[in-house]
């Protein structure tokens, strides 16, 4: 089958269009026809060798597709069917032939394949951060950063269907705002402008619950926005900053809280808590409470869309067109 590779860590021009074997589906999972591979800040952390992958190896996190065969013991599937699947847990979305497990596959019911292919990693996540992970209460105050990117264009949408009753977005250029106001975000401020709009924002108060992609001095930014009892969540770094230390003590003193989350370990821990929240979220994607903002790139340009996330100005989301 055709697939890119990672033969080696480096820049984006090292990513190989080639030929590998087909994968086979395994007992519990199934395997898939794709016909579209999203492309994440998480695959350009496998190409930089952030994540100890054993080389060559075939990146892709999420795709959609149509079911080419079921492993052992699957039920409630069947072939042909069309699906949106989480690959991440072993990877291997950038190709031909994906396999995963059988509990990271939500049925598309009509929803268009090429959006569908947006939607596992950064939808999903944005239910598992705010649901399961802050435990959003209604009426509750929210700052996401990177609110134009990906998941946080899906976290700002989340927030509201999940009752917050203020949702703040940040973005790192003028250029950006614009992405998250059509999303009906009506406060967008510039990430370093924030510590000095914390108040006006929040009435004073502080945010409930800050979500942190970007790292650095984001993550410092959050937790002094946070109010009492607020929680910041950590899952990404797309700064490359410096880890940035945070004291115990300092969480003991103002009753707040910091959590991680990472879509992979979770996922790979508790596949089936996962696979519900991606069904969630085609679900909302299809009906329009969610909207995603997608563009189609050839699988052949996949060192393209490497360099475009990595200019840190992508809006929205790009898949790659496997067999369209």
């Amino acid at each position: 089958m055709k697939a890119i590779t990672i033969p080696e860590f480096g820049e984006a021009g090292v990513l190989r269009l080639g030929d590998v074997a087909a994968p086979e589906p395994g007992p519990g999972q199934v395997s898939i026809d794709v016909d579209f591979a999203g492309a994440n800040f998480a695959e350009v952390l496998y190409r930089r060798g952030v994540v100890d992958v054993p080389l060559p190896f075939v990146p892709g996190i999420e795709v959609s597709g149509r079911i080419r065969a079921l492993g052992a013991g699957v039920e409630g599937l069947r072939v042909g069917e069309p699906v949106a699947a989480l690959t991440i847990v072993d990877s291997g979305g950038y190709a031909e032939v994906a396999v995963t497990s059988a509990d990271l596959v939500a049925p598309l019911n009509g929803l268009d394949p090429m959006v569908a292919a947006a939607v596992p990693s950064n939808s999903t996540t944005a239910f598992l951060v705010l649901d399961r992970i802050a435990r959003i209460a209604p009426g509750e105050r929210v700052l996401v950063h990177a609110a134009a990117g990906g998941v946080g264009s899906q976290l700002v949408q989340a927030a509201r269907l999940l009752g917050a009753g203020t949702v703040v977005g940040t973005v790192g250029s003028e250029a950006k705002v614009w992405a998250v106001r059509e999303l009906g975000v009506k406060d967008v401020v510039l990430r370093d402008d924030l510590p000095g709009r914390v108040a006006e924002l929040t009435g004073g108060t502080g945010f409930d619950i800050a979500v942190d992609m970007v790292g650095g001095p984001a993550r410092r930014t959050s937790l002094d926005a946070l109010a009492p009892f607020g929680r910041m969540i950590a899952m990404g770094n797309a700064s490359g900053a410096d880890d940035v230390p945070l004291s115990p003590n300092e969480l003991w003193f103002t009753n707040k809280t910091v959590s991680g989350f990472n879509l992979a370990a979770f996922s790979a821990l508790h596949p089936a808590e996962a696979g519900r929240a991606l069904c969630r979220a085609v679900a909302a994607v299809a009906s329009g409470d969610l909207r995603v903002s997608v563009e189609a790139m050839p699988l052949e340009e996949a060192a393209d869309a490497h360099r475009r996330i990595e200019s840190g100005k992508t809006t929205g989301k790009l898949v790659l067109a496997v067999r369209a």
